[in-house]
């Protein structure tokens, strides 16, 4: 039977791959006479495949194989016709001078011409025509997207969708053919249901030659589907054009007397309704209404679109869901594994957001977990452990360990996944979850599930401290036979980090050296610095004894890099500055701060008159660092919004990186020449005006030593205005200490060219004290009409203004840079310099949590230890660390912090600085 199936593989398309140079050979068959059809198809084949599997032919080559097959047009076999339409089809991209066969196409897209060969002739003069050519064929397409047979309509309808980026004019005038037919009421196809299908996939009538020879009548209505599409690219840039299209054809409430009778196009529709529903909250109601009454549609298709639109729908509320999610309910106990993979997909998904509304689908989810479709059985087991209780931790667990040999690595890492949310969820649950998760560690998979586990372990080490231990032991079990560097290297570093935290750090030791004898060379220089942290931090001298004589036969190893990390780490542990700064400090500067502080100190007249002051620097944490050596750059970040010209899949650039790009525009800029170096920007923008309004302004401040300089990026969202002398007045509110220099204005400003950048200076009076001050700000412009026939603006316009919300320059967000620093050290070092005690009443504060996030960012300090996490309801204490700028050096910040209800937080604020000025700027913030 094996050798039956080899036969049968050599026999199938492998033997049509022909090497290009035999097959444009064997193109002479097109020029026999008589033309022998069996032998073309059979030739043609072998062209289409060739393309289909990524060969190529050179320009001359194809266009001697397409002028070639041009000439099977005078032949009436229709199945080679049909292949020489597909043939011209991939051709006509590379070969030259392919409009010549434009009038051979042209004469078969006649209305006399046979209803086999009309289809295939619209597709391939689509592809074949010039832009400029397109109003020349107007009339062909016009009738075709009309013609009453639906092959011949969904053709057209294709190839103007193809055809709408190039010659938009064109297709947008054939928007009354598309509405009709979409209006039809019937459609009939030689093809049945499928020719609709075929055609929209690009292969048309012609893969189906022997059906073509008998007319099956069919009411498939596939080209409303098609003919939908069209229309919403036409009219996609109107939403009110849309939303109209959508209310109409949508067929009120209960939707059944829509004009759509094709389940595909009312899906279609559905997801226009979604789109419209998200950009336009004005207009969710009707929406809703609209996707509630396909919930109740005969199509089991448009019945799930409808309800996964409204689970996907930004801040639904349980009401809104009871109707789809019982929906989905039914689909659980469907006999079709399409439509139960399909739900409960959309309910795991929806498990995340709204637990509670999901539990009521948990009988019909816990019959799945034996489903004979292991990926239907998955997504039940990890909604069940999003939606269940504690209780049923354990019997879910069990049920779990069933499958997971029986499912993939993607579904696997799903499973993982789910458990270790319920690990955060129920602590309580740590010891089976934990036995779980070191069991399938020891099974069979690949990186992302090995590492998704180990993923899981250490997050449970971080959030759950009395599974600590244990969690470490299993992962030096791991690394006994992991074969991916990566993890071994990760677990290292976790094992130096937290294993002189435990009880009994000595057992660990002797797993990591095992690495150091066992591992390649990058896991043995990770196994070293793991070492030499033990060594560092635990206290029991015979520990360090121990670790001193591993790292010294370590001086032995064949790699350079294993042998300098313990040569260092050896004289670190006999050094106590070394070791504090090369093992035990886990921070390090930021590499853009940085940047920029050395460019502005390498351009500065006077900076070889001092020394470059590296205390200036903001440190982040080597987890930050690594975080950022990952991402792209960001320095052409400059406007606002930052994010407007990147790709939707790019992270947003960090603080360091938006300043460095900030000072690098300052810096061409004549009129701050003098300024010196920025000490600091905001880190993102200020939003002034609302997203609707036609003017949106947001602000961006600027400090220098003696100076502060205000950002307004200014949008301009009417194409038929123009704005002159676009100027930002600002009056600041009571006593200032700023003296207003100049205003650098926009001089015109159109949608095209926004943003636009309005730059207003202040000297700071006394530049060492930190200015803190309010101000009303007013946007003042000339307003211009633009001209439609010209579409320049009028000579005439009129001076307005527009009020906007208030500027303040705030003591923590403008003159604080967040700094990571290890707490308890620099507590202790900070003790001989100023500090500071104040007990604050925080009665408007809900939480704990609350009041945390409230004094981080109103200080624009850096919180440390994971303390912006509050694991207690009543007490707590938040650590953050900055830097003053201007001179102001360290300041650290502890928040102890209690709750009661009725009362709110009690916060006794503890600051301690390198200097005066710094402590007391911290406590106005809190006390202002």
């Amino acid at each position: 039977m094996a050798t039956g199936l080899k036969k049968d593989d050599e026999g199938g398309l492998n033997a049509y791959y022909h090497n290009k140079t035999t097959v444009i050979q064997e193109a002479r068959v097109f020029n026999e006479s008589p033309i022998s059809p069996r032998k073309c198809r059979a030739l043609l084949t072998q062209i289409v495949y060739l393309l289909y599997a990524g060969e190529t032919f050179g320009t001359q080559e194809a266009t001697t194989l397409f002028f070639g097959t041009t000439k099977l047009f005078q032949h009436k076999d229709s199945a080679l016709r049909q292949a020489v339409y597909l043939a011209i089809k991939e051709l006509s991209t590379t070969a030259e001078d392919v409009i010549m066969v434009t009038s051979s196409i042209t004469k078969d897209m006649q209305m006399n011409s046979d209803v086999i060969y009309r289809p295939n002739a619209i597709r391939a003069l689509c592809r074949i025509i010039d832009p400029s050519m397109a109003q020349g064929v107007e009339r062909l397409f016009k009738a075709a997207i009309v013609d009453r047979n639906s092959s011949i309509s969904s053709a057209a309808l294709m190839s103007a969708y193809h055809l709408f980026p190039a010659a938009k004019d064109v297709v947008k005038r054939w928007a009354n053919e598309a509405q009709e037919a979409v209006n039809a009421k019937s459609s009939s196809s030689f093809f049945g249901g499928s020719t609709g299908a075929s055609s929209y996939l690009g292969f048309g009538a012609g893969s189906q030659a022997n059906a073509a020879q008998q007319p099956i009548p069919s009411t498939s209505y596939i080209t409303q589907y098609h003919a939908l599409g069209l229309l919403y690219l036409i009219r996609q840039q109107d939403r009110m054009a849309v939303t109209k299209m959508i209310q109409q054809l949508g067929g009120g409430k209960s939707g059944a007397g829509s004009t759509l009778k094709n389940p595909m196009a009312l899906c279609m529709l559905i997801r226009y309704a979604a789109k419209v529903m998200e950009d336009d909250p004005n207009v969710q109601k009707q929406m809703f209404d609209l996707l509630d009454g396909w919930l109740r549609h005969k199509s089991d298709m448009v019945n799930y679109e409808a309800a996964r639109a409204i689970c996907e729908m930004k801040n639904v509320s349980g009401p809104q869901l009871t109707r789809s999610i019982a929906v989905l309910q039914l689909f659980l106990s469907s006999p079709k594994s399409t439509l139960k993979f399909a739900a409960i997909r959309t309910l795991t998904a929806l498990a995340v957001t709204h637990p509670a509304s999901v539990a009521q689908c948990n009988l019909e989810m816990e019959n799945l977990i034996s489903d004979p479709n292991r990926s239907v059985a998955t997504y039940a087991i990890t909604t069940l452990l999003k939606t269940g209780n504690e209780a049923s931790v354990d019997r879910l667990m069990k049920q779990i360990s069933g499958f997971m040999s029986e499912i993939s690595d993607e579904f696997k890492v799903i499973v993982v996944d789910a458990i270790r949310s319920l690990c955060l969820k129920f602590p309580a649950k740590q010891a089976t979850m934990l036995t779980f998760l070191s069991g399938v560690l020891r099974d069979e998979g690949g990186y992302d599930f090995k590492r998704a586990v180990v993923e899981a372990i250490f997050d449970m080490i971080k959030f759950i401290s009395d599974s600590k231990e244990q969690a470490l032991s299993h992962l030096c079990e791991f690394i006994e036979d992991c074969e991916f560097t990566k993890l071994s290297v990760r677990i290292l570093h976790l094992l130096g980090i937290e294993g002189p935290k435990t009880t009994q750090p000595a057992k660990f030791i002797r797993y990591i050296y095992n690495r150091v004898v066992l591992e390649n060379a990058i896991v043995r220089a990770a196994a070293v610095s793991s070492l030499a942290k033990f060594g560092v931090n635990v206290g029991d001298m015979s520990v360090q004894k121990s670790i001193t004589v591993l790292l010294t036969r370590c001086l032995e190893d064949v790699d350079d890099e294993v042998r300098d990390r313990a040569a260092l780490y050896l004289r670190a542990m006999k050094t106590p500055p070394l070791a504090e700064t090369y093992v035990k400090d886990e921070s390090v500067y930021s590499l853009s701060a940085l940047e920029t502080s050395l460019v502005a100190y390498v351009k500065d007249p006077a900076a070889s008159e001092k020394a470059f002051d590296v205390s200036a620097i903001p440190k982040i944490s080597r987890e930050q660092a690594a975080k950022e050596s990952a991402r792209p750059s960001t320095l052409d970040t400059l406007g606002a919004p930052p994010v407007a010209t990147k790709t939707a899949s790019a992270p947003p650039p960090t603080a360091a990186e938006t300043k460095s790009a900030y000072a690098e525009q300052l810096a061409g800029i004549p009129e701050f020449g003098s300024y010196g170096p920025v000490l600091n920007s905001s880190s993102k923008p200020t939003q002034l005006t609302e997203s609707e309004t036609e003017y949106q302004v947001s602000c961006v401040k600027h400090i220098f030593k003696e100076h502060v300089v205000f950002q307004f990026n200014v949008s301009n969202t009417m194409p038929d205005t123009v704005l002159e002398q676009v100027s930002v007045i600002m009056q600041a509110q009571g006593d200032s200490v700023l003296t207003e220099d100049f205003i650098i204005p926009v001089p015109s400003l159109t949608a095209s060219t926004s943003p636009g950048i309005v730059y207003v200076s202040f000297t700071r009076d006394t530049p060492e004290e930190y200015a803190l001050a309010s101000f009303q700000c007013l946007l003042k412009f000339v307003s211009k009409e633009v001209d439609p026939s010209s579409g320049e603006p009028e000579e005439e316009g009129y001076e307005d203004q527009y009020q906007l919300e208030e500027v303040e320059l705030a003591a923590g967000a403008d003159y604080i840079v967040p700094s990571y620093a290890t707490f308890g050290s620099e507590w202790d070092r900070l003790r001989s310099g100023s500090s500071a005690t104040e007990t604050f009443a925080l009665s408007a504060m809900e939480s704990i949590k609350a009041a945390c996030d409230s004094i981080t960012e109103i200080l624009n300090m850096e919180p440390l230890g994971g303390s912006q996490n509050p694991t207690s309801s009543s007490v707590h204490t938040l650590q953050l660390s900055g830097l003053v700028t201007g001179g102001g050096g360290k300041v650290l910040v502890r928040c102890r912090m209690t709750y009661s209800s009725g009362q709110g937080v009690t916060l006794e604020l503890g600051v301690r600085a390198e200097t005066k000025e710094a402590c007391d700027l911290v406590v106005a913030a809190i006390g202002g």
